[in-house]
C-alpha cells in the first residue's frame, strides 16, 4: 500500500486492525512470536506504522496487563508468580510501550491512566464508591451526602461546629440545613449553611452547581456566589463565569438516569465509561464529533451499544474485560 492508493477508509481499516493487535499483545496471552508479528505488520508500509503509532498513543488504558502490575496490596508471592508466568515478549513490549522506569511506575500509580484503578489517596479515603455504585451518607442530623460512582471523600469536624469535606475525586451532592458545610476540591472550596449543591471533580476541572439556597465558592483568592440553578467551573488557574443550568441534567444520576442533550458522542461515551466496568473506545474520531441526545437507565447500560449501532450504524467489536471498540 502506497501513499497514492491509500484511501481514508483503508486508513481507518488499518487503525481498527492496529487496535486489535495492540489489545492482543497487552492481554497477557501474547507470545514473543506475537510481538515479532506485530513488528512485521508495522513494517509493511508507512501507513501501517502510522496507524499503530496513533493507536498506541491514544491507548493509555492497558487493561489487565497494567492492572496486574499496579494492583496495590497484592501479596508478594502472587506478584512473583505473575512475573514468572509473564511471556517474555509481552514484558518486552510493555517496557518499550510504557517506558516502565521506577519513576514512570510511580507516576502511573499516583495518577492512574483514565481511572483504571483507584489512586492511593482514593484507597485511603474515609468513604469511597466503586464503578456503578452510589451511596448516601448522613453526616449529622441536618447534613448529608449522596456519592456518585467512583467517588472518594474524607470527612472531618470543622472548628465552627460544622463539617469539612475533602472531595478527592468523583461527584457528590450535598444537603445542609442550618449547619455549616465546607467542601474542598482541588485548590478551591465551596461553603454553605442552608443549601443543596453538587460538586464534580474529575480530572483538572471542578464544577459546582447550586440546587437550592446559595453557595459561596472560592478559588485561589477569587470568589463567586451561586444561587439556585447556577453553576461555576474552576481549575488550578482560574475561576470561570457563573452560568445558568438545568439542575435536572446535572443530578439525573441521583434518580438512576443519565441524560444527554445534543452532546458530542465522545463526551457521551466518556460519561458512560464512569458507570460501567471495562471501557467503550471510539476508534473513529469523526464519529466522536457526532451529536447525540439520549436517556439511559444506570441499571440498563447494556442498551448503549445497541443504540449506537441503530443510531449511527456503528461497527462494534466486543473484547474480553468489557472492552468495546466502536467505529
Amino acid at each position: 500500500m502506497t501513499a497514492a492508493n491509500c484511501s481514508k477508509d483503508e486508513l481507518e481499516a488499518l487503525k481498527r486492525e492496529a487496535w486489535t493487535k495492540l489489545l492482543h499483545v497487552t492481554s497477557g496471552h501474547a507470545s514473543k512470536a506475537d510481538v515479532e508479528a506485530l513488528k512485521l505488520w508495522c513494517a509493511q508500509s508507512p501507513h501501517h506504522a502510522e496507524a499503530f503509532a496513533q493507536v498506541s498513543g491514544r491507548w493509555r488504558v492497558f487493561g489487565k496487563a497494567i492492572e496486574n502490575v499496579a494492583q496495590i496490596g497484592r501479596p508478594v508471592g502472587a506478584e512473583a508468580d505473575a512475573r514468572t508466568r509473564m511471556p517474555i515478549g509481552r514484558r518486552a513490549f510493555l517496557v518499550g510501550a510504557l517506558g516502565a522506569s521506577a519513576a514512570g511506575a510511580a507516576v502511573m500509580i499516583a495518577r492512574p491512566p483514565m481511572g483504571l484503578w483507584p489512586s492511593p489517596g482514593e484507597f485511603a479515603a474515609d468513604y469511597r464508591t466503586v464503578t456503578g455504585e452510589r451511596r448516601h451518607i448522613a453526616l449529622a442530623e441536618r447534613a448529608s451526602v449522596d456519592m456518585n460512582t467512583r467517588t472518594s471523600l474524607n470527612v472531618r469536624a470543622a472548628s465552627d461546629g460544622g463539617d469539612q469535606i475533602e472531595l478527592i475525586g468523583g461527584e457528590a451532592a450535598f444537603a445542609t440545613r442550618s449547619r455549616p458545610v465546607e467542601v474542598i476540591a482541588g485548590n478551591g472550596r465551596a461553603r454553605a449553611d442552608d443549601a443543596q449543591f453538587s460538586i464534580r471533580h474529575n480530572g483538572s476541572e471542578i464544577c459546582v452547581t447550586c440546587l437550592e439556597g446559595s453557595v459561596d465558592v472560592q478559588q485561589d483568592g477569587r470568589a463567586a456566589t451561586l444561587q439556585k440553578r447556577q453553576q461555576v467551573v474552576y481549575d488550578d488557574r482560574n475561576l470561570g463565569h457563573v452560568q445558568s443550568v438545568d439542575p435536572v441534567m446535572v443530578t439525573a444520576w441521583r434518580e438512576g438516569e443519565l441524560l444527554f442533550q445534543n452532546e458530542p458522542l465522545a463526551r457521551v461515551v466518556e460519561e458512560i465509561n464512569r458507570y460501567r466496568p471495562g471501557r467503550i473506545i471510539l476508534v473513529n474520531e469523526a464519529l466522536g464529533q457526532r451529536r447525540f441526545t439520549a436517556q439511559f437507565r444506570l441499571d440498563r447500560l447494556e442498551v448503549v451499544i445497541t443504540q449506537l449501532k441503530a443510531t449511527f450504524g456503528a461497527r462494534v467489536v466486543s473484547l474480553p474485560g468489557g472492552v468495546v471498540l466502536v467505529s
